[in-house]
C-alpha cells in the first residue's frame, strides 16, 4: 500500500516538474531579454556621452580676462 502511494506521488512529482519547466524557461527568457535591453541602452548612453564629450571638446570658449583687466575702448 505504501508502495502504490509512493508510486503515485512520484508520478505526480514528475508531472509537476514537467509543467514547471516551461514556466522556468519563460522566466529565464524574460530575464535574458531584460538584461539584453539594459545592456543595449547602456551602450547607447555611453556612446552618446562620448559623442557629447567630443563635441564639447571642439567647442571650447577662448579664455577671457576678467572685465577689470580688459583694455578700455
Amino acid at each position: 500500500m505504501a508502495n502504490s502511494a509512493r508510486a503515485r506521488a512520484d508520478i505526480l512529482l514528475a508531472a509537476t516538474r514537467l509543467k514547471e519547466k516551461p514556466v522556468l524557461n519563460e522566466e529565464d527568457e524574460k530575464q535574458r531579454a531584460s538584461a539584453e535591453k539594459v545592456a543595449r541602452l547602456k551602450a547607447l548612453r555611453l556612446a552618446k556621452e562620448a559623442a557629447d564629450k567630443k563635441a564639447a571638446a571642439g567647442k571650447e570658449k577662448p579664455v577671457r580676462l576678467p572685465q577689470a583687466h580688459r583694455g578700455r575702448t
